[in-house]
């Protein structure tokens, strides 16, 4: 068996793994994360693909991905995936050993250096979707302060795409958005909230007494400019059910659709929180069910995985309260309809 030389990077929390003796130089070896050591331990303790992608929080594609990366930078095959459970090959073990020392150092080195009160920190950077500028955003930052007076925040809003970008490039250390980052496992994901995708339209101007569908072939579309992430997710949303309205004007921001649909007696797509943060707008506007096959966002907590202690978990569970309290506050104004089919959401992804 091929001997193994390990290197690990404080720094940027990864090892880089190469035989000796080895025709390539260091330089040609990527670095292995701590998450994909995380993922092949996962496999190796529940003996499946599926288990361990249930375990660390990813999809099953995302897991066998990680695994097969690793085995292309090792140059060797980790698992036989003939075997029903999984069986580590001769330098899967090898690997394993590695990983499993790696894992409880960086265990044990989070656990000192932060602790579960987060009380090393001295700054934070929260990201906050701008759906959520007057409804949420004050609320999690008050929460933040009260609980740790000594650390300096800073926030920032913007939409999904942006920051999630912001905490991929860590210009952001926390970020709760609409969108998961392209490489989703090696960040803790906590989903909160989700929420339909609904019709409004200027109070009035919507006869509830007639087909809802064909009143909105008659009026202006007024919509989120395709670029964005919501106006993107609505459009492919029509493309699927092959529906084509007339749109005149499109816009990034809710208050400009809901002033547009105002004043052109048009109509729009939206959801509960757009509408709820937009607290001019929302007296004069109506909401109706979708005329066609609905869908929905959700809004999720996103962190790097292993920096912040259990601070995430423990403003994921904070922002639940929020949402719920929001929606208990609020909603009355609205519809029942749009309560009940507004969630809270656990770690797990289920209404709780």
């Amino acid at each position: 068996m091929a001997a193994w030389a390990v290197h690990i990077h404080v720094g940027d929390t990864s090892m880089t793994a190469h035989k000796q003796p080895s025709t390539k130089r260091d330089s040609d070896f990527a670095d292995i994360s701590l998450r994909a050591l995380q993922v092949f331990s996962a496999v190796e303790e529940s003996g499946s693909m599926t288990a361990a992608a249930s375990r660390v929080g990813a999809s099953r594609s995302a897991v066998s991905q990680q695994i097969t990366n690793l085995e292309t930078l090792l140059g060797a095959r980790l698992l036989d995936r003939t075997s029903r459970p999984l069986v580590l090959t001769p330098t899967g073990l090898t690997l394993l050993g590695y990983a499993r020392r790696i894992l409880s150092a960086m265990g044990e080195a989070q656990a000192e250096l932060l602790g579960s009160s987060a009380s090393a920190l001295a700054a934070l950077r929260i990201g906050v979707i701008d759906d959520l500028d007057a409804s949420v955003t004050p609320e999690i930052v008050k929460h933040l302060h009260d609980n740790f007076p000594h650390v300096d925040l800073s926030v920032s809003s913007g939409r999904s795409d942006d920051l999630t970008t912001q905490l991929e490039k860590r210009l952001a250390d926390i970020v709760l958005s609409g969108e998961v980052p392209e490489d989703s496992l090696r960040y803790e994901d906590f989903p909160l909230l989700r929420e339909p995708f609904i019709v409004v339209a200027p109070a009035g101007v919507i006869d509830q007494s007639q087909d809802l569908g064909l009143q909105l072939k008659q009026r202006p579309y007024i919509r989120y400019n395709a670029g964005m992430p919501l106006g993107r997710a609505i459009a492919q949303h029509l493309r699927r059910l092959r529906l084509d309205y007339r749109s005149p004007a499109s816009f990034d921001a809710s208050r400009s659709v809901f002033a547009m649909a105002r004043d052109c007696g048009g109509w729009a797509i939206t959801t509960p929180l757009c509408l709820l943060d937009s607290r001019a707008d929302r007296p004069l506007m109506q909401c109706f069910k979708l005329p066609f096959a609905g869908c929905s966002r959700t809004i999720r907590l996103m962190a790097r995985h292993g920096e912040f202690g259990d601070l995430p978990a423990d403003l994921a569970e904070a922002a639940r309260a929020l949402f719920g309290d929001l929606l208990r506050r609020e909603t009355d104004s609205l519809p029942g309809w749009v309560a009940e089919t507004t969630f809270i959401l656990g770690d797990d992804g289920e209404p709780i």
